[in-house]
């Protein structure tokens, strides 16, 4: 069975680790009897190119990938040249199905695999119209649960349903996504929810057990309006009368980083060393950092998921995170995993951090892992997609 993923977002020569959770989907997928995956990306370029287009290919490993990346700036006209990047991610995309195609002697791809709208799923539309080939769409992204609905325009939303209903299925990565999707008429002949891959020999907890010192890790993209950064280095300055020596490390990287950082040392967190910057870590580092915390904390506005709470998880550690959008559900029963608080109550968070931070025994390392394995192992969740590839075709 051969399938054809069509990724929004994708790990690149730009940033390694730009929809690394896709990535790890796809290898999964990859790694399953019987099922022969390949990808075909196309993005922007973030740095100058010798030409319009720039080409990569990669058949060394058990996915192969072909990469596009073309031009920024065309003509300096904002609504043409946003037409004509449309055009160009186009060819490239077609370019690179092509390319497959005669990878894989001239046959097409049973089902094409789209991962995140929009552009992604016309484009799967189209080749479902002119070849025939069913699609499935994945989608992750916060922008369709009601806390962040407002930023979708009124186009996408029209579109997005309109390419759900005619695929031949919709997997999301919780209940909440699926539902939200729904509410938005976005409904396709079967829907299932599968979980993001947790890699479990990775991320694991530390050998020997051992009670380190009080600190809490923060792992996300550098975008304040969602991921509420700057609620978490508030409610850190306030703990340290109670938790002198608390140390808060934030791992991470993206637009508001600069910001952030002044923010941190006008509340006096940096001059005392409260706050480390860790910066852009590859995931060994960001493992070898959750087996060092006492918990990980979250205070995002939106979850579709959460990668990061189940790999703390994996790790044996606890989370105090945000009851939004799909996280309740990977924290039930309520009170085993973590403790959870309402977005934007920075009181909350302080209570529930400080609750943690005196009894973090109260969470019993191997069940956290175990529900982990359970949720977000590779194996069951490499089935589940070749569950609903088989069922999609019939076999």
């Amino acid at each position: 069975m051969r399938i054809l993923h069509l990724p929004k977002w994708y790990p690149n020569r730009y940033d390694d680790q730009d929809g690394d959770f896709v990535a790890r989907h796809i290898a999964t997928i990859a790694a399953q009897p019987g099922l022969e995956s390949a990808v075909v990306f196309a993005a922007v370029a973030r740095g100058p190119l010798l030409g319009l287009v720039a080409q990569e290919r990669d058949l060394s490993g058990p996915v192969p990938t072909w990469r596009y990346y073309y031009r920024a700036r065309l003509t300096g006209l904002g609504f043409l040249d946003r037409a004509l990047k449309l055009g160009l991610w186009a060819g490239c995309a077609l370019h690179g199905i092509g390319a497959v195609r005669r990878h894989w002697g001239g046959v097409g791809p049973d089902v094409v695999h789209v991962h995140i709208l929009l552009r992604t799923g016309l484009l799967a539309w189209a080749l479902r119209a002119a070849r025939g080939w069913p699609y499935v769409v994945t989608e992750q992204w916060t922008i369709y649960l009601p806390e962040r609905r407002a930023a979708l325009g009124g186009l996408r939303r029209v579109l997005s349903a309109w390419v759900v209903r005619r695929a031949a299925a919709l997997h999301t990565v919780s209940r909440a996504l699926a539902e939200a999707l729904a509410a938005l008429g976005a409904r396709a002949p079967h829907t299932v929810v599968i979980a993001n891959v947790v890699d479990l020999e990775l991320f694991r907890p530390a050998a020997p057990a051992r009670v380190a010192e009080r600190s809490l890790l923060h792992v996300a993209a550098f975008h304040d309006q969602v991921k509420n950064l700057s609620g978490v280095l508030r409610v850190v300055a306030g703990l340290r009368p109670a938790w002198p020596g608390l140390r808060l490390r934030v791992a991470g990287y993206g637009p508001d980083e600069a910001r952030l950082h002044r923010y941190a040392a006008e509340l006096g967190l940096l001059a005392d060393g409260t706050v480390a910057w860790l910066g852009k870590l590859p995931h060994a580092a960001v493992a070898a950092e959750m087996r060092q915390a006492t918990a990980l904390v979250s205070f995002s506005r939106a979850e579709t998921f959460g990668c990061v709470l189940l790999e703390a998880r994996a790790c044996g550690r606890p989370v105090v995170g945000v009851r939004a959008g799909s996280v309740p559900e990977l924290f039930e029963p309520a009170g085993a995993f973590g403790l959870l608080v309402n977005a934007n109550d920075e009181a909350a968070l302080a209570a529930a951090l400080a609750t943690v931070l005196a009894h973090p025994e109260a969470f019993d390392p191997a069940r956290l892992r175990a529900d982990a394995a359970a949720r977000c192992g590779p194996a069951g969740v490499g089935q589940a997609f070749g569950a609903l590839y088989t069922r999609i075709l019939g076999r």
